[in-house]
């Protein structure tokens, strides 16, 4: 059995750890909270946009000029844009999204085709420089300022190269939200743009209205396709990034958790001991009065 010193040594640091544990689980609930904000203001912006797209869907399949959003070309090079976390701590957030990315390089796309990452946080980059990809870091600490802007800026790059015909292929690797403790990681196409997403639907009043343009609808197409793919890729990130703060919240409550139940267990093994150690010394003065007496 450790001794008095020891034991109280490992209860001490404990408390300390549980209550870091317990700190960091508040600061990711109150994080978590402005995430979903930012997803529910977002979410009637793109609504109303996809809505747009929706009407228009049918005269974009015949416009030569928007063709570059739609091309399907041979799969030779793609890009994958990787959504990870730049601090740990938050349980299998980080593995999930290098598992599936893993196995899309190894089973979807195989050694024939050239896929480049590109990294949107560090942890999922620090896993993947010890092996032999073609990693893009120039946007890796986009969390740490995240808003449309800048987002959208990266948006615009990507869909430059990819109109360019650098990338035949773009998707998007995340943790899409469903509440704080359910997470699970999606795969999303972002170019060449499906339009089966928009064709077909309906609004609420059961059919799509019909509109006069002004300016035409080509005009308005070569505007709103860049801004809903932008859009989709501002999305996903707001959707990682609350995805992070709830697993984390999640993994924290956990530890403290834990901590509690080390600490009974300690405390525990620190009251026998003592007691031991009292009765070691009862025994110890009882034999030495008697040695006295005798």
């Amino acid at each position: 059995m450790a001794n008095l010193k020891e034991v109280r040594n490992r209860i001490a640091t404990t408390i300390s750890t549980q209550q870091i544990t317990k700190a960091m689980k508040l600061v990711s609930a109150t994080k978590l909270k402005k995430a979903q904000d930012a997803i529910s203001q977002m979410r009637p912006y793109s609504d109303k946009l996809y809505g747009i797209l929706m009407n228009l869907a049918e005269s974009a399949k015949s416009d030569r000029e928007l063709e570059k959003y739609f091309e399907h070309r041979e799969v030779k090079n793609v890009l994958l844009i990787v959504n990870s976390s730049d601090k740990g701590l938050c349980g299998a957030y980080n593995s999930n999204i290098i598992k599936e990315v893993k196995s899309l390089l190894t089973e979807k796309y195989g050694k024939e085709v050239n896929v480049e990452l590109k990294f949107l946080g560090k942890k999922a980059y620090d896993y993947f420089k010890k092996m032999d990809v073609n990693a893009n870091t120039e946007d890796m600490e986009a969390f740490l300022d995240l808003n449309s802007d800048n987002v959208f800026e990266i948006g615009s790059r990507v869909i430059q190269d990819f109109t360019q015909g650098k990338y035949d292929e773009v998707r998007i690797v995340y943790n899409k939200f469903k509440n704080a403790a359910t997470q699970y990681v999606t795969v999303e196409k972002m170019l060449p743009v499906e339009l089966s997403a928009f064709e077909g639907q309906e609004t609420e009043e059961g059919f799509i209205s019909n509109y006069e343009f002004e300016p035409s609808q080509s005009e308005i197409l070569s505007n709103l396709i860049p801004q809903a793919v932008k859009t989709q890729l501002y999305r996903t990130m707001l959707d990682a990034q609350a995805s992070e703060h709830g697993s984390r919240m999640v993994a924290m409550d956990k530890a403290t958790e834990n901590a509690g139940e080390m600490l009974f267990d300690l405390k525990l093994e620190y009251n026998q001991a003592r007691q031991a150690a009292i009765t070691t010394e009862i025994l110890e003065i009882v034999g030495g009065a008697a040695a006295l007496e005798g």
